[in-house]
């Protein structure tokens, strides 16, 4: 214990404290034989995810460069833990472009870009997050958990989430569902701009690429499931792209390690 308070730079009653409560989450383990404290299963489990996140991300890089390239915005993957989600991987397109959260940022699941993992989440957890009290944080945000409700079937039957300044004012995201080789949807890769870049019908149009770039890295994973159709953009062109021009490169383990160190590249 006196070693524990003098590492935490604490006293022994505030250390007390600190593994009661580690303990209750099953963090640590006391053998009271011995009078001595262990590490706690708990542990292994944050390892393993932070281990599967950290591969997730190296995937993803490729495909986060490639989209981001095509559409000149900047990409996100996030994954939802527990009653929210997290951003845990960023590609920057252009140093000029501002990027609306960080790696590790938690974020709602009712709002936003996350509403697209909540729509794939268990039940269980659709319904407890639907029956919390939901936070506003644009004048955009929804939380009427019936509309949300509704919503999240909309979202799962068309493929794909278009928002607009819900958690961040002024800011446009275009979702799309990343799936493993067991088909579940493990992560929601997308782009996120200024609204002043992304006036309509630009998302629209942005979309199929954003669709096909989640199911390439799908592919990376193992899915083989079949994604929804979408709909063709009003136009058939992005900014002078062609849609076909998003191919998605066959990425080896060298062009892997290349895309990862690429200066505007940030992941865990």
């Amino acid at each position: 214990m006196a070693v524990l308070a003098d590492a935490a730079g604490c006293g022994k009653t505030a250390a007390l404290e600190l593994l009661t409560t580690m303990q209750s989450r099953n963090f640590v383990i006391q053998d009271e034989a011995r009078g001595v404290w262990q590490l706690g299963a708990r542990w292994g489990v944050l390892g393993s995810a932070a281990n599967e996140q950290g591969a997730l991300a190296a995937t993803a890089m490729p495909y986060l460069a490639a989209l981001g390239n095509a559409t000149g915005e900047n990409v996100y993957l996030r994954v939802r833990e527990g009653m929210e989600c997290e951003t845990v991987a960023i590609y920057q397109t252009d140093p000029g472009l501002r990027v609306y959260t960080e790696v590790g940022k938690k974020m709602p699941l009712h709002a936003g870009s996350g509403r697209l993992l909540l729509a794939h989440a268990p039940e269980a957890v659709q319904t407890q997050v639907l029956a919390q009290r939901l936070q506003h944080y644009t004048p955009s945000t929804r939380t009427d958990p019936s509309w949300i409700a509704a919503d999240l079937h909309r979202i799962r039957q068309r493929g794909f989430l278009i928002t607009d300044s819900e958690v961040v004012a002024g800011t446009v995201s275009v979702c799309a569902p990343v799936r493993d080789a067991s088909g579940q949807v493990v992560a929601a890769l997308l782009i996120g701009s200024p609204s002043l870049r992304m006036r309509p019908p630009r998302p629209r149009a942005l979309m199929p690429i954003v669709v096909e770039a989640a199911r390439k890295l799908s592919h990376a994973l193992g899915s083989i499931s079949e994604q929804p159709a979408t709909p063709a953009p009003t136009n058939g062109q992005i900014e002078g792209r062609q849609l076909g021009a998003f191919s998605g490169p066959a990425w080896s383990a060298t062009a892997l390690g290349a895309a990862i160190s690429r200066p505007h590249s940030i992941f865990r």
